[in-house]
């Protein structure tokens, strides 16, 4: 969330009306709709090079429960059922919970989709990315400064001031949103972590107000399953660790 998404800026910079109102199309989108679905295709790299590829489906259900179904290269499951966040590998009958809100796992800030959608719950910056271009024509890539984090040079650099301090977004995490302006859907998450990192999620076939039931949003796995109360290592999917 994927996530996670995104990085405090406090005391130097706030985002002006016109920064904040690049949002608007995606707030407006996503804002209305109960349910969500879409298809999905997450990349993970290190230092550009393609390390591993999951895609499958995930739903969306207000207000913040989420549930993405694996299905390529194998079946595996990360669900938010609003309180806690589950990863489940059904091969290894083993399965992670930890509270939704502790969770430093990307995909989890993403459940602002089922909520108010409003990107200032978890941005404390926005603004226009001038480092990152769009996959496709015509999309506007939205860079969004995390709340809670220490990314500082960056954001100031993303948002045209002078940083005081040379940038160096290689030891830093940044994040990004590509968004079709004329509809607000999301196209594409990049997250920039250090060392060379990156982990992206890219949307499609978006569906809005599907008929999706709530127990789709509860956590019931097979016999036998082992619960572990813990965390993936930061950055890590975990269905495909």
């Amino acid at each position: 969330m994927i996530l996670a998404l995104l990085l405090a800026l406090t005391g130097l910079l706030f985002p002006s009306p016109d920064d904040a109102s690049i949002s608007r199309p995606f707030e407006r989108r996503y804002s209305s709709a109960t349910t969500l679905q879409a298809t999905f295709l997450e990349r993970y790299f290190e230092n550009g090079r393609l390390v591993r590829a999951n895609a499958g489906i995930a739903y969306f259900r207000r207000p913040g429960k989420m549930r993405w179904e694996y299905e390529f290269p194998e079946k595996n499951l990360f669900l938010v059922d609003g309180k806690s966040a589950w990863f489940y590998v059904p091969e290894d009958h083993t399965a992670t919970r930890v509270p939704a809100k502790q969770s430093a796992d990307w995909r989890t800030p993403l459940a602002l989709l089922a909520g108010e959608a409003k990107l200032s719950k978890v941005c404390s910056a926005i603004a226009a990315a001038k480092s990152e271009r769009p996959e496709q024509q015509g999309n506007l890539v939205i860079f969004c400064a995390l709340r809670g984090s220490q990314n500082r040079r960056e954001t100031v650099h993303e948002l045209g001031a002078e940083p005081s301090v040379k940038s160096s977004s290689h030891q830093e995490t940044v994040a990004f949103l590509e968004c079709d302006p004329s509809t607000g859907e999301l196209a594409r998450v990049l997250v920039r972590q250090p060392a060379g990192v990156s982990l992206e999620f890219k949307f499609t076939k978006w569906q809005f107000n599907p008929p999706l039931p709530e127990s789709l949003f509860h956590f019931s796995p097979a016999p036998g399953t082992a619960i572990v109360n813990g965390e993936l290592p930061f950055g890590e999917n975990p269905a495909n660790p």
